[in-house]
């Protein structure tokens, strides 16, 4: 029997964190942070997404996969709202999130997007080298070995410490 009552958001917030990222199983897409908003408009609950990039292949399944877990929980009017500004960043990953994706086999950023950007803005510089650790050894003896990992939103790398190839969550 569902009830008659909405849920309130909070609740709604721990069932989209059950919810999986398509690319990456072992990361929902709260921890993910591309679960921006969620509020009732009347009877209708929107949940506002921002995709790791604008072209993400992914946000379409990510849509439907929130949709089916509100009905699932008896939520019958949803609506999927895309925001792409802000861009997405590395830095609306959670913490959880990123010791799942290290848990994993891949490495995630260790230090914010943000902080990146703004020690560059104004040097004429190319942007710094991200730092990495290896998520098997904790290495930062690491090369690239090419910008394009298993995602668009990773790129390959390889431990020169344990010579183990691993995909590293690229800093954006």
């Amino acid at each position: 029997m569902v009830s008659l009552e909405r849920p309130g958001t909070a609740e709604i917030w721990t069932w989209l964190a059950a919810v999986e990222d398509p690319e990456i199983p072992v990361i929902s897409i709260v921890d993910l942070g591309i679960v921006r908003d969620l509020r009732w408009d009347d009877a209708t609950c929107v949940v506002t997404v921002t995709p790791t990039y604008s072209g993400c292949p992914a946000t379409h399944v990510i849509s439907q996969a929130i949709v089916d877990a509100l009905h699932g929980h008896g939520v019958d009017d949803v609506r999927i709202e895309t925001r792409i500004a802000p861009p997405w960043t590395t830095d609306w990953m959670s913490e959880a999130g990123k010791q799942a994706l290290r848990d994993y086999g891949i490495a995630p950023p260790l230090q914010r997007a943000q902080t990146i950007a703004v020690a560059d803005i104004g040097r004429g510089a190319p942007t710094a080298a991200p730092e990495i650790a290896c998520p098997r050894c904790a290495s930062t003896a690491v090369e690239l070995v090419s910008q394009f990992g298993s995602t668009p939103c990773k790129a390959l790398y390889r431990c020169k410490a344990c010579r183990e190839p691993f995909d590293h969550f690229k800093c954006h």
